[in-house]
């Protein structure tokens, strides 16, 4: 798995999922402790997930934007 190559289990988390494991992500990478590699592998999980999120956000985005012209036609 890699940012550009999320895992499927990334990709079926709900935006509140998403950011709470990113959540976690941070405070692991925040706390140490861990190996290089372990690191890596956290690294890239939290640019997976924080990816999830954008593409949620936008997608929210989207559809109000879609909703105040549908509003604004009537």
């Amino acid at each position: 798995m890699t940012a550009k190559d999320p895992s499927p289990d990334i990709e079926a988390l709900s935006y509140e999922e998403a950011r709470e494991q990113l959540v976690v992500v941070v405070g692991k990478l925040e706390a140490g402790g861990a190996s290089l590699e372990e690191s890596l592998a956290l690294w890239e999980r939290g640019e997976a997930l924080a990816m999830r999120c954008e593409r949620w956000l936008e997608g929210a985005r989207k559809r109000l934007a879609s909703a105040r012209d549908e509003a604004a036609k009537d």
